[in-house]
This record gives C-alpha cells, sequence and structure tokens, in this order.
C-alpha cells in the first residue's frame, strides 16, 4: 500500500487530483488506516486512474467519466469518442491536442496497446560537488530555462562543469504547477556563490532506485508505474525523498525523440 503522496509521485498525479477523484467516487482509497486517517492506495488501482486520466483528458466531465467506466466497451466508448470528436472540430484551434488524443484513442481500441516495461535497478549514489540552481518553476517544462540560465553563468564566470548534469526534484508527490526543482553540474571546485548559484555538495543516497527511459520524454511516466509495481512486489522498501532525473541523450545532443535516454531515480529507504 501507498501513502497519497508516494501514490501521487508514481502515478503523476496530483495529490489534489487523487483527493477530488475519491470525494467524486471515482476512485477510493484502496484503505483507510483507523489510526492515522491515510488513504492508502494499491499499485493495482493504476489502470482505473489511467482510465480516469485518459477521460479527463479528453474533455469529458466526472458524468460522464462514471458512466464511461461502467459501461467500459470498445463499441460504447467509440461512440463517445465519436461525439466528442464532433465537439471539438467545432471549437478554436486550441483544441487541437484533444482530437489528435481522440485519433490515437479510437485505434487503440481496435488493436491492443503493447505496455512498456521498465527494469527497476538498486545502486548507491555518491556526493557529487556541484554548480545548482534550485528554483520553483511554473511546471516541469520550464525546466529547459534553467540550464539556459546555468549555462550563461557558467559562460560568463569561466567556470568548466561537467556533462553528467542532473536534476532533483524536492517535492514528494506530482505537481501540476510551481514546481520545486534543482538543477546540478558537477564541478571541479567549489566556488563562492552568486547571483542565485549555489556551490555546494548534493547528498550521498546509499539506496537508489533507477530505471532508463527509452525514447519521447513522455515514456517517463511509464517509468514512474512501473516503480510503483516494483515497489509493491518488493515491499521491504519504501520511497524516501525527492526523485532525480538525468538525461542522458535529449534535445541538445539527439535530433530523434525515439532516441532520447533519461535515467529516473527514487531515493529508497528500508522499512
Amino acid at each position: 500500500m501507498f501513502k497519497i503522496g508516494e501514490f501521487s509521485k508514481l502515478t503523476q498525479v496530483s495529490i489534489r487530483m487523487l483527493r477530488y477523484y475519491d470525494e467524486n467516487g471515482l476512485l477510493r482509497p484502496a484503505q483507510i488506516d483507523h489510526d492515522s486517517g491515510y488513504r492508502l492506495y494499491a499499485a493495482d488501482q493504476i489502470p482505473t486512474l489511467n482510465k480516469i486520466v485518459f477521460l479527463r483528458d479528453l474533455g469529458f466531465t466526472v458524468a460522464e467519466i462514471t458512466e464511461t467506466l461502467a459501461n467500459w466497451s470498445n463499441s460504447f466508448i467509440t461512440e463517445k469518442l465519436d461525439t466528442k470528436q464532433l465537439d471539438i472540430e467545432q471549437t478554436i484551434q486550441t483544441e487541437q491536442s484533444k482530437l489528435a488524443k481522440i485519433e490515437l484513442a479510437k485505434k487503440d481500441i481496435q488493436e491492443e496497446q503493447i505496455a512498456l516495461h521498465y527494469n527497476v535497478t538498486i545502486k548507491p549514489i555518491p556526493s557529487y560537488q556541484v554548480l545548482s540552481l534550485r528554483r520553483v518553476i511554473p511546471d516541469y517544462y520550464a525546466e529547459g530555462y534553467l540550464w539556459k540560465e546555468m549555462s550563461a553563468f557558467a559562460d560568463k564566470n569561466n567556470i568548466a562543469v561537467s556533462e553528467s548534469t542532473f536534476s532533483i526534484y524536492h517535492d514528494l508527490d506530482y505537481r501540476e504547477k510551481d514546481v520545486d526543482v534543482e538543477i546540478c553540474a558537477p564541478v571541479a571546485q567549489l566556488w563562492q556563490d552568486a547571483d542565485g548559484f549555489t556551490f555546494r555538495n548534493t547528498e550521498a543516497v546509499p539506496l537508489m532506485a533507477s530505471s532508463m527511459v527509452y525514447g519521447p520524454f513522455e515514456n517517463i511516466a511509464g517509468a514512474f508505474r512501473s516503480f510503483a509495481g516494483w515497489l509493491q512486489e518488493h515491499n521491504k522498501y519504501e520511497m524516501a525523498g525527492g526523485s532525480r532525473q538525468i538525461t542522458h541523450r535529449g534535445p541538445w545532443n539527439e535530433d530523434n525523440p525515439e532516441n532520447y535516454l533519461v535515467e529516473s531515480q527514487i531515493p529508497l529507504q528500508i522499512k
């Protein structure tokens, strides 16, 4: 079982939305701890949550999601998607992303989607001597602006930084906005802090669960879902702190998103 914050991190769905789904009867916690009152969720609830998020992203209301979950069949969903597609085609250009999702969804109904599986390994992570920039940014996609800012700072001050950069996400749950992220670039020497940049030694992590994610950045969410199943199977471990991410191949050194390579990391501790 996972606490709501852990379930949020592993499914990439915010605590606010999980509580909203609970209040509207879409996804109740698997269990409520009698002593603490904590909402507890199970890994086998993830498929239902994926359906809810899928339908929500297409613009379905709570009532429509409830009806669709109760009548989940190819013909019923196809009919619903056709109706929604006609509605979206009459809206402004910003709704085009929903149309694309509908087209993909209709194809997926006819042929089973092949699930991605991610291998999870455990390894120790040493402390690193880094140039660091920590900010609360609007969303995860805004992280690229921090890297541009760090690159400009390093060039201006003639600071040599390693290409083995990584990000630390200090929030213990998934955030839709106001993300607390710290970008880190290993350096040969610690200098004096300046202009919001910090030189520091990162914390060593004795037990770090790691998963390699190949392909577009959208695949990262699948790695976290695999973490959920892995953690439930290896229940002597529990999550212990903010996750990290290392982009070994990304937009700056690879033109084809299918060849991106990202390492997702979650600190662990033994219960």
